[in-house]
């Protein structure tokens, strides 16, 4: 229902042009998912569109650049593999067997054509996601891109950072990934009224992720919260909103021990 909810809300937002890509297929499959749902205005619509607008300029930025490797973490009914399609690149995108069904089920009743995603089902809290994306033909020698949209705060904490770690494996120096963690830590009445709406609709919080928290993390696992990054345009202020927003980007460095 999360999920509907917010094709919902990206169905009235503008979007990171590019050059190549579906952009007609990625909103075919929003206005199959949101069935007719509208979207509310209001905080959650505005950190929506910022948190879209986020991802957009990674994803964009990472393949003009050259990255030919996305792996989309939780994806569920995103259609960046569909918008921003390039020749040459592959996605992976990994998520629960039975959303992952229910997506390429709808798909395929659309008609748009996936030859370039490679679907990899996994549930991060039992599978070995590392072997799965290895299997599934990542390559650990080629750039690769990560996404963590709006899952960190549907994890248990110990599987957020058994993913991470596991995502790092598969990556050499230097790959990137971004993601999106709480900023409700400080503000127990709007976390409060987050989890009771999502637990309304059955996917309640499995935990909350601060900033520092989610950095110290993110270290621990081999990843280095990036300075600047294509997102922000390398402008100090708009770096440091997008971080009191909780959208980081790391990059992969040495595994930190302990």
């Amino acid at each position: 229902m999360t999920a509907q909810r917010v094709a919902a809300h990206r169905l009235t937002f503008g979007r990171e042009p590019a050059t190549y890509g579906d952009p007609q297929a990625d909103l075919a499959l929003a206005r199959d998912v949101a069935a007719g749902v509208e979207a509310s205005p209001g905080r959650m619509h505005d950190y929506l569109r910022a948190r879209t607008s986020f991802f957009d300029r990674v994803v964009v930025g990472a393949l003009e650049s050259g990255t030919a490797q996305v792996v989309v973490g939780a994806a569920g009914y995103d259609g960046r593999s569909l918008r921003y399609a390039k020749p040459g690149v592959i996605w992976f995108e990994l998520d629960h067997p039975s959303t992952q069904e229910d997506k390429r089920a709808r798909l395929a009743q659309l008609g748009v054509t996936t030859s370039h995603v490679r679907f990899v089902a996994a549930d991060f809290a039992s599978d070995p996601v590392a072997e799965r994306l290895r299997t599934a033909g990542l390559d650990p020698y080629q750039p690769c891109l990560f996404l963590l949209e709006g899952v960190a705060v549907y994890l248990d904490r110990d599987v957020l950072e058994r993913l991470l770690g596991q995502l790092r494996e598969v990556t050499s120096e230097g790959g990137r990934l971004a993601i999106s963690v709480s900023t409700m830590a400080h503000d127990p009445l709007a976390r409060a009224r987050f989890e009771a709406a999502v637990a309304r609709m059955g996917e309640p919080v499995r935990s909350h992720v601060g900033l520092e928290e989610a950095e110290d993390l993110l270290a621990r696992t081999g990843w280095e919260v990036a300075p600047g990054d294509s997102a922000s345009h390398g402008e100090q202020g708009t770096r440091e909103r997008l971080r009191s927003a909780g959208l980081l980007v790391a990059t992969a460095g040495a595994a930190r021990e302990g």
